[in-house]
């Protein structure tokens, strides 16, 4: 009954959105997959049931913890957050079904196998499953009722098309100087262009155009949501078609300023566009598997971060139409020499390590900020004047005539 309920909450769950040859296509694998389950499980003794109980749960907690339990908490209760949360519950009870019939099979000390067993469980399959389906459905929020206009800021609503035909959805903000700045916020369907509006003031006030985007999947703009922002590339191709398009700005004298994922999507799409002269990353640390290099820490239980990136990132490629991006080190070398700055939160450890890496890649054309006492992207709250001083002067150097 169990197994059935699930199978049928999941049913509902991956036909909810997407072409309906492909909704089809999804919910008759899913209806497949039921029924195999329910077949072994009717067959009490056999290990295979046992098993397959497990990895259906470990599919239900997956799906109800990375979407149900993220869009509850992000985007409010829907119809489509229920159906994920019942996955989560038929989930929780063949994970735990499935764990007293391990016990109740190893007696005495055997019964110690179970922890360690349940801890590689944990890490590689619940970790990554969950993490993969976070990354690839983003809840969309939308904008609310900020504008730049409360700011001081004079902006039109500027909206366009990426390479691969989806309709995105900015501001566009006069400056003064020609120079233009493509402005992206940071990951998560609760971050959009809003996210972003005290950096564009300083940019404004120092002379330079702004266009501040919701990245698609997320506040107005089409498209599905990807966490570690996998459609970078495109989309900021398509805002440099917009800026170029504009006559009062200077196609020559272009930047990418990102926060956290905007960061990472700033720095690949200026190794393979030229168009972006300059680029200001902060919190830009990893997305691809090839970024732990960079990312991770040294120490013994290293391979078990990297055997779990694996497994996350091979998952999060198999379900979203994104193509996984270069890794950031290898993007780092390829923009130079144009310079990029890289803002690292002195209270982030990982931040601080991946930055220096990234540098130690190619110092030639690469420079570090570290904001001591700053959490993650909030170099501007923690010391908005040196974060002025500092990203206006880089600028100034990089695009400014």
């Amino acid at each position: 009954m169990v197994a059935l309920l699930q199978g049928i909450a999941l049913i509902a769950v991956v036909a909810w959105d997407g072409t309906a040859q492909w909704r089809v296509a999804r919910a008759l694998a899913v209806a497949a997959m039921t029924a195999v389950v329910i077949g072994l499980q009717r067959r009490t003794s056999s290990r295979f049931a046992h098993f397959s109980a497990w990895a259906w749960g470990a599919i239900g907690v997956a799906v109800g913890v990375g979407i149900g339990v993220v869009h509850l908490l992000k985007a409010g209760l829907s119809v489509y957050a229920a159906l994920t949360l019942v996955c989560l519950l038929t989930g929780l009870i063949a994970t735990a079904r499935t764990l007293s019939a391990l016990l109740d099979r190893l007696q005495g000390w055997r019964s110690l196998a179970v922890l360690p067993v349940a801890l590689l469980a944990l890490i590689l399959v619940y970790y990554p499953f969950t993490v993969a389906l976070i990354a690839t459905n983003t809840p969309r929020v939308d904008i609310g009722a900020t504008l730049p206009s409360q700011l001081g800021l004079a902006y039109e609503d500027a909206r366009f098309l990426t390479p691969d035909g989806i309709i995105l959805s900015g501001w566009f903000m006069p400056g003064s100087n020609g120079a233009a700045v493509v402005l992206l916020h940071g990951g998560g369907g609760s971050s959009n262009r809003t996210a972003v509006i005290s950096h564009a003031q300083v940019l404004v006030h120092n002379g330079y155009s702004v266009l501040a985007f919701d990245a698609r999947g997320h506040g107005r703009s089409g498209g599905d949501g990807m966490e570690w922002g996998w459609y970078g590339d495109l989309d900021i191709t398509g805002a440099l078609d917009y800026l170029e398009s504009r006559q009062e700005i200077d196609p020559s004298r272009i930047a990418a300023v990102g926060l956290s994922m905007g960061g990472e999507q700033a720095i690949t799409a200026a190794a393979s566009n030229t168009g972006i002269k300059a680029v200001v990353a902060e919190g830009a640390t990893n997305r691809v598997l090839g970024d732990d290099d960079a990312f991770l820490p040294t120490h013994p239980g290293r391979w078990v971060n990297i055997a779990a990136d694996w497994i996350k990132y091979g998952i999060a490629d198999w379900i979203s139409g994104a193509q996984p991006p270069m890794a950031l080190t290898s993007a780092v070398v390829a923009v130079a020499p144009r310079p990029i700055l890289l803002i690292s939160a002195g209270l982030v450890a990982d931040e601080v390590r991946a930055a220096n890496n990234f540098r130690a890649a190619s110092p030639g054309s690469v420079e570090v900020w570290n904001v001591a006492g700053a959490g993650h992207t909030s170099g501007l709250a923690t010391g908005p004047t040196e974060w002025e001083a500092r990203v206006i002067g880089f600028l100034d150097q990089a695009i400014s005539k």
